[in-house]
C-alpha cells in the first residue's frame, strides 16, 4: 500500500482545489447542482471494503479521514464534505447498485476517486447518461482519457501500459536473456498490463515470454 500514498495525496490535494473552485462560482452564482448546497457537499465513493481487492478498502478509509480534518478546519468555503463511501466487494454489479444509490437516492454532486478497472467500467456509461461527475477514477486503464464519448468522466494516474513499458525495458537493460512468465488479470486491467508490457519489449524482447496466464479475481486460489 506504500506505493498509493503519495498518488492518494496527490489526488485528494486536487479533489480539494477543484471543489474549492467549484463551490467559489456556485457562491458567487448562487446556484447549485444537485448535491451542492450552502452549508454541504455530497461526494459519493465506491471502495472494496470486502471481497478480493479488500486491500484497497484503506484508501476510502484514507479520504474519509482526510475529509474529516478538512471539514473540522472549516471545510471548503465553508461547506462541510459529507463523504459517502459504499462497498461494492470489486463486484462489478454491485458497483452499479451503489452507484445508482449515491446518484439516485443519496444525490451527490458527483463520484470521486472509486477503485477499480472493472468497477469503473460497468458505471462508465450510467455516469455520463445521468451527467454526474465520474472524477479522479482509480484506475490506470488508457480508456479514461475520451472526452469525447465520455465528457463526465476523468481519470488521473498514469496508465498501466506507460507503466509495464517502464518495466519491460528496464528487464531489457538489466537481464536482457530473461525468461519471463506473466499471470494476469483476466479484464481490462490485467490485458492493459500485458500489452504494455510485450509493446515495450518490442518484437525481439517477446521471444523472452515463454508463457502468460490468466485468472479471474473471483478465484479463491491461483494454482
Amino acid at each position: 500500500m506504500l506505493m498509493i500514498a503519495n498518488p492518494l495525496a496527490t489526488a485528494a490535494a486536487a479533489f480539494a482545489l477543484f471543489t474549492a473552485a467549484a463551490s467559489g462560482a456556485l457562491a458567487a452564482e448562487k446556484k447549485y447542482d444537485t448535491g451542492a448546497s450552502d452549508t454541504e457537499i455530497k461526494v459519493g465513493n465506491i471502495m472494496p471494503y470486502s471481497g478480493p481487492a479488500s486491500a484497497y478498502g484503506i484508501i476510502g478509509k484514507t479520504e474519509a479521514a482526510y475529509f474529516k480534518k478538512i471539514n473540522a478546519e472549516g471545510g471548503i468555503n465553508g461547506r462541510k464534505i459529507n463523504f459517502i463511501s459504499y462497498d461494492d466487494g470489486y463486484s462489478p454489479p454491485k458497483t452499479v447498485e451503489q452507484a445508482r444509490k449515491l446518484v439516485e437516492s443519496d444525490e451527490v454532486l458527483f463520484i470521486f476517486n472509486s477503485l477499480g478497472t472493472p468497477p469503473n467500467t460497468a458505471i462508465h456509461k450510467y455516469m455520463n447518461s445521468k451527467k454526474v461527475p465520474q472524477l479522479f477514477v482509480a484506475t490506470g486503464a488508457t480508456k479514461w482519457n475520451d472526452p469525447k464519448e465520455f465528457p463526465w468522466t476523468m481519470g488521473w494516474q498514469p496508465n498501466y501500459q506507460s507503466e509495464t513499458q517502464i518495466y519491460a525495458k528496464i528487464i531489457l537493460k538489466e537481464h536482457p536473456n530473461a525468461k519471463i512468465a506473466v499471470l494476469y488479470q483476466n479484464d481490462d486491467y490485467g490485458k492493459d498490463y500485458l500489452k504494455g508490457f510485450k509493446d515495450g519489449l518490442g518484437a525481439q524482447g517477446q521471444s523472452l515470454i515463454i508463457a502468460t496466464e490468466s485468472y479471474e479475481t473471483t478465484e479463491p486460489t491461483i494454482d
